[in-house]
Order: C-alpha cells, then sequence, then structure tokens
C-alpha cells in the first residue's frame, strides 16, 4: 500500500521512550527480522528502522483468509454473512481489519520524511491508482462467474468500493501523517499526546460531520426505478430526520445526490431483511406486502459512511505510533492492550445508549467494536509472532499479506474463476467452474438423499448450495 520513505536521522538526543543504541551504518539498516537478538526473551527488537514487522503481514494475510471464507461460504451459511442491516457478523469485520491495518503500516511507511512535497504526491498517485483499480474490479467490468462476457454501459458503472474506500482512507490518514504530526521529541506520554493531537482533532472533524448529517439531514420522500422489473417507479416515503433504516437514512441520501441511483450497489444487504427476503437471514423470494424500497439501490461503501471508515485509518496510527515510539515490546502490548479495551467500552457504551452496530451506515458503536477487534487482533498477533518467535505456523498468511492485492483480485473479485470459466466443452454451461460446483454438491444431495436439479444458464453469480423447503420436499439449488 505505501512506500517506505528513507533519510537520515535527525540530530539531536535521543528520545527517553527510545533504547539508546550506536546507529547503524546505512549498509546495515535492513535487518531481517531472521536475525534480531533474541538474549532478553524476545522483549528488545533490532535497532533498525526499517525493521518489517511479520504480525502486520500475517494479520493482513488473516483478514485476506477472512475475506475468502465469508465470500465462498456466506451463502451457505448465512450466519457468517454480512449482517442484513443491524448487528455484526464475522464478515462485517473484513474491511475494518484492512482500514486499521493501513493506518498502522502508515506510520511505519512515514517514519522519516525527507520530502514533504515528494511524499504527498506519491500519496495522492497512490490512492488515485488504488480507486481506479477499484473501479476496474468493481465497477460492473467484469461480470462475474455467470457470464463469459466484459464491459458495462459507463452510466450504470458503480463508483465506489472496497478498494475505494481504502484509498479514502488511504488518503486521510496519509496526509495528516505527513503534514500534522508535530515536530517534538518523544520523551514521555505527554509528548506523544502532544505530537499526535492534531491527527486526533481531525479525526474527530470527520466524525462529527459524519454525525452531524446523519442525524440532522432531512430525507424527503423519494422515487427509484426498480432495476429488471415491471413495477416501474418506486416511491419510498420518508420525511424524516435521524433515521437509521435501511429506506430513509441521510447515508442514502447523500450517495443518491451525488452519485446517482444507477452508480449504488444494486443488490444491498437489506434484501435480506425479513421485510425483503422470505429466506432472511439469506436472499430469496420478496415477502407477501414487502416494501417497495426493497428493490432500491443502496452503496454500502458510500461517499459518507466512508468519512466514518477513514477514522479506523486514523486509530490505526495510533497503535502503528506506539509502536514506533515505544521500543520496549512489553509496553507496547500493555499500551496496546489498554487502547483496544477503552474503544472497545465505548462501543458497546454507545450501543446501550442506542446507537446500533451497522456495518452499511459504519455507525460510531461499530466503527469502536471493529476497530478495539482489530487492535486485539494485533495484539495478540503481535505476541505470538514477533514477540515470542513463533512463525512457522503463521507462514502461509504471512505470504497472502505480502501478496495482498493480487489475492484480493484473483479470488474475491473473481478474477481467476472467471478466467477459469472461459474454458468450456461445446457450451458456455459445460465449463470447469460449473462443473467443480456441481460434482460436490451433486455427491452431498445424493448422500443426504436430497432431490438434485440442474441448475439453469441463468443461475445466479453466486453458485452456493443452499437447502430450500418447498412444500416438505427438500430441494437442492446451486444459484
Amino acid at each position: 500500500m505505501s512506500t517506505l520513505i528513507q533519510v537520515t536521522e535527525n540530530e539531536g538526543r535521543e528520545p527517553l521512550l527510545r533504547n539508546p543504541s550506536p546507529s547503524p551504518k546505512p549498509e546495515e539498516q535492513e535487518i531481517t527480522p531472521s536475525s534480531s537478538p533474541s538474549s532478553s526473551g524476545g522483549t528488545e527488537p533490532p535497532p533498525s528502522a526499517n525493521q518489517r514487522f511479520l504480525s502486520l503481514d500475517v494479520f493482513r494475510g488473516l483478514t485476506i483468509a477472512l475475506m475468502i471464507l465469508v465470500d465462498d461460504a456466506g451463502g451457505a451459511i448465512p450466519s457468517i454473512n454480512h449482517s442484513p442491516w443491524f448487528g455484526v457478523t464475522l464478515a462485517d469485520f473484513v474491511m475494518p481489519f484492512f482500514l486499521f491495518i493501513v493506518g498502522v503500516s502508515i506510520t511505519l511507511s512515514f517514519k522519516k520524511i525527507s520530502s514533504k512535497q515528494m511524499a504527498t504526491k506519491k500519496v495522492i498517485l497512490r490512492a488515485i491508482k488504488l480507486f481506479l483499480l477499484g473501479v476496474l474490479l468493481q465497477g460492473g467490468y467484469f461480470h462475474g462467474r455467470s457470464n463469459l462476457t466484459y464491459g458495462i454501459d459507463v452510466g450504470k458503472i458503480r463508483w465506489m468500493g472496497v478498494l475505494q474506500r481504502i484509498a479514502i482512507g488511504y488518503l486521510f490518514a496519509s496526509m495528516s501523517e505527513i503534514w500534522l504530526v508535530g515536530n517534538i521529541a518523544v520523551d514521555s506520554l505527554m509528548d506523544f499526546v502532544k505530537k499526535h493531537y492534531v491527527q486526533w482533532m481531525v479525526a474527530l472533524f470527520l466524525g462529527s460531520i459524519y454525525l452531524c448529517i446523519l442525524y440532522g439531514l432531512y430525507v424527503p420522500d423519494w422515487e427509484f426505478e426498480a432495476p429488471n422489473t415491471n413495477l416501474g417507479i418506486e416511491i419510498v416515503s420518508c420525511g424524516v430526520k435521524g433515521s437509521l433504516e435501511p429506506p430513509c437514512n441521510a447515508v442514502g441520501l447523500v450517495d443518491r445526490i451525488f452519485l446517482g441511483e444507477n452508480h449504488l450497489y444494486q443488490r444491498p444487504v437489506y434484501r435480506r431483511t425479513k421485510q425483503c427476503s422470505a429466506n432472511s437471514p439469506d436472499y430469496g423470494p420478496l415477502p407477501p406486502n414487502a416494501p417497495g424500497w426493497c428493490l432500491a439501490p443502496f452503496d454500502p461503501e458510500g461517499i459518507l459512511s466512508s468519512l466514518m471508515a477513514a477514522i479506523t485509518c486514523f486509530l490505526g496510527l495510533h497503535f502503528g505510533h506506539i509502536l514506533s515510539y515505544f521500543k520496549d515490546h512489553t509496553q507496547r502490548v500493555v499500551l496496546w492492550s489498554m487502547s483496544f479495551f477503552t474503544i472497545l467500552i465505548a462501543g458497546y457504551v454507545l450501543q446501550l445508549l442506542g446507537i446500533p452496530l451497522s456495518k452499511p451506515l459504519y455507525t460510531l458503536s461499530y466503527l469502536c467494536i471493529t476497530a478495539g477487534a482489530s487492535g486485539l487482533f494485533l495484539t495478540f498477533i503481535f505476541y505470538i509472532v514477533d514477540v515470542k518467535k513463533i512463525r512457522k505456523p503463521t507462514i502461509l498468511l504471512e505470504w497472502m499479506g505480502m501478496n495482498a492485492l493480487i489475492i484480493y483480485a484473483l479470488a474475491a473479485c473473481e478474477l481467476f474463476p472467471a478466467a477459469v470459466q472461459g474454458f468450456f466443452w461445446r457450451s458456455p454451461e459445460n465449463n470447469l467452474v460449473r462443473l467443480s460446483i456441481q460434482f460436490p454438491c451433486r455427491f452431498i444431495c445424493s448422500f443426504f438423499k436430497i432431490k438434485w436439479p440442474v441448475p439453469s444458464p441463468s443461475c445466479d453469480s453466486d453458485l452456493n448450495l443452499q437447502l430450500h423447503q418447498n412444500e416438505g420436499e427438500r430441494t437442492c439449488y446451486a444459484i
């Protein structure tokens, strides 16, 4: 995500929070983690300014693995899929984990900056590239596993997405790290606060903007054209302020105004709510008397919620600053534990005060709970991998973390399945991906003596095994 910018060390006395040691020679500054001293029981890291903390790679790899798990198994196990609207599930931790890791990595990348202008230019270019890559991967150009075609009407392209949200958070956090960190030697906790308090003020400012708009913006009645139906224009009755329900929240209003309905995600998670799905908490047919807004678009990575999501990167900055300035592992673990425990408690208190957990809205309680969980996991992984040096069981996760973007593009965005599906026998339906799904589905259905219908070419792209109860007869569908 970020490039390491190296400069010479500043002259002057060493901060008290650092362990005094002679400055390494330039040719000795790249020290591999395997060469770190362990004579003191693993409590002192090497004195390298460019030390790579493997725990970050392992945490990133774990997040990638978790993302693949919930994407592939979420349809078959709705309990681990994204929460339909309120609440939090396993899948709802993936995005905050990514954002949190980005924040931690930024502090290590820009610990020493030779030119703020050059660093700013690199950050802006990198954010633009990441945003455009997200538009390419998630905007609709790649049609997924159910089609062998590519391309999209520009009038219906989706502008926001996972990588776009990460790009926004990365941009805000990097700019604050480059321009808003005080020129103060950290000799105490008070110096630590003085050095970074402006960054915290920016995070509070972003959160205040979000809360003011979410609870103060009037949401009028609005209308939309239901996609792929003959229902015509649907009218959604709102006329409220401060609503957090799917049809009348300010997050959706901002996206409809600035992005347009055609550029939003057309299959939002609230279609799995009880109001909108007969198979809730899974996707399914509309129940009787379903409200019209069930077919309305909504982007889970929209503009307003991305402001709140960027604060997760700022919380990652805080953990990264502790990693940078406090050189004793015990200090790091203690301060991290105090931080994530405080954030978690704040999230639960906010929930009790009436601010529900909602990933699509990225509510304040959801921010605190997921960011606190991110800090908890980082602390645990750091203690296992970088303190206790237990690395063999995490080699695969480490590799996945170092190649996270490639794995995301190939697996999560279905580039690899889409490419493999390009090879078929006589008919596009007889492709490798569909056959790889049918064979295990047929075996499972045969084992449990469940009727197996052959899926039609127009099946949904999820291709997940589901069991439906249909008038007392169990039928196995690959949809």
